[in-house]
């Protein structure tokens, strides 16, 4: 008995016609007419009552059928999870990140999936979230790792937060820190040279908010760099800047990192995909690492748009 003639029998039954059944299943009407021939033989019993062109289950037909139709099911999901597990050994995730996200939350937990799994092939886009946004919108990744709240023409995401983090200030370790009693508040950043981001970096437009609320514009000296810039320019002395402090952690001890003070500003991360298409098998494990990689995080799911951000 094979799972073919399983498959044309179960056609023909719900066909109750055989050339139809044969459309049906893509081969001709006298192979599969064959086909179930030989089921017949080998049962020892008809299937199908062919009086008058009329086409009936026999009583082994109608036993047989259900039977028919669980084996198949069970063949189709013995197939779907050897598939599964096969994504594991080869293929590829699409993984988008905010800058700073890449170079503080991504090399451990990356490097944990790639130990695991070597043969799946990890692509990362950088970006702002409005960028990586519009990408999860049109099928070019399969996740990404943005800061809430999302742009306001978001398409409909799933996303679980992740991890709530602070954000400091970092100096070169050569001077004083700024501010005093151990912390800068974002008052004392007004006579302060800031290494800003380029546009669209979320970093830059909570900082500059920050310090427009308390009613002064930020002094730049440099801006328009990336993580890797920014850090580079105040290591070079050319002002300070505001970062998370995942990425201050990980900056050196050529650099100082100070607390800002209460409230202090803080950011959200989350993990977004696309609400109508799950995402691959090898994109889920990744989505199951992050979620579980330990770092401080209130889980969230929402869908559909949410408020701008920078």
């Amino acid at each position: 008995m094979h799972f073919q003639q399983l498959a044309y029998f179960v056609a023909v039954a719900e066909a109750r016609h055989f050339t139809r059944a044969a459309e049906e299943v893509h081969v001709s009407q006298p192979s599969l007419s064959q086909q179930i021939k030989a089921l017949e033989n080998e049962l020892g019993a008809e299937l199908f009552s062919r009086a008058r062109g009329n086409i009936a289950l026999t009583d082994a037909g109608e036993a047989l059928l259900p039977l028919a139709r669980r084996i198949l099911a069970d063949a189709d999901t013995a197939r779907h999870e050897v598939q599964e597990l096969v994504q594991l050994r080869r293929g590829r995730v699409r993984l988008g990140a905010t800058p700073s996200v890449c170079t503080g939350l991504l090399p451990d937990v990356l490097r944990a999936f790639h130990g695991a799994h070597p043969g799946i092939q990890l692509l990362i886009e950088e970006g702002g979230s409005h960028d990586l946004v519009r990408q999860l919108a049109r099928g070019a990744l399969d996740l990404a790792l943005l800061v809430l709240p999302l742009p306001a023409a978001s398409p409909a995401l799933t996303t679980v937060e992740l991890l709530h983090e602070d954000l400091v200030v970092v100096s070169p370790a050569s001077r004083p820190a700024p501010g005093r009693e151990g912390s800068v508040h974002v008052a004392d950043l007004e006579n302060e040279p800031l290494v800003m981001f380029r546009h669209g970096y979320d970093l830059r437009e909570l900082t500059v908010a920050a310090c427009r609320a308390e009613g002064f514009e930020p002094s730049f000296t440099v801006e328009g760099g990336e993580m890797d810039a920014v850090l580079g320019f105040v290591r070079a002395g050319l002002g300070i800047a505001v970062v998370p402090r995942m990425v201050a952690v990980r900056a050196g001890q050529d650099l100082r990192t100070t607390p800002l003070a209460s409230p202090g500003l803080r950011r959200t991360i989350a993990l977004a995909h696309r609400s109508d298409v799950e995402p691959p098998r090898a994109a889920r494990e990744l989505q199951r690492m992050l979620l579980g990689s330990g770092h401080p995080a209130v889980p969230s799911a929402a869908d559909g748009p949410r408020p701008a951000d920078g």
